[in-house]
């Protein structure tokens, strides 16, 4: 399995991380997705602490489940760069910010319970 590759935009504070596309072998074998959409993700956290660790590690692993290759994970350390925070009203950490598709979706915490996550992304209905 190939991991997301990192890479800096510009502000050391924001690390993107971006999935490369599946071989087409391995496209194959998996079920169809109902939606084809590429999903531009945000996680805000304050430094490299265990519940930003934590976050991180359950996001990545939820999309690598749900949304292989269809995603950008943006990683938005607000410790080297506050004011990063007023563009999509942050007010807690870690908080996921769903940019893309729309609307615009924001779940607070550490994504420790999968199931929460999917209904928050819109990818599971809640049930």
């Amino acid at each position: 399995m190939t991991q997301p590759e990192a890479t800096q935009r510009g502000n050391p504070a924001r690390q993107t991380l971006v999935t490369p596309p599946k071989p087409l072998a391995a496209r194959r074998r998996r079920a169809p997705s109902a939606s084809a959409e590429r999903w531009n993700l945000r996680l805000y956290i304050a430094g490299n602490t265990p519940r930003a660790v934590t976050a991180l590690a359950n996001l990545q692993r939820v999309c690598e489940t749900e949304l292989q290759g269809r995603y950008t994970l943006e990683v938005i350390d607000l410790l080297e760069n506050p004011r990063l925070a007023r563009e999509d009203q942050i007010v807690a950490i870690p908080t996921l910010v769903r940019a893309l598709p729309p609307p615009m979706r924001k779940i607070i915490g550490n994504l420790s319970e999968a199931l929460p996550v999917l209904v928050g992304l819109q990818l599971r209905e809640h049930g």
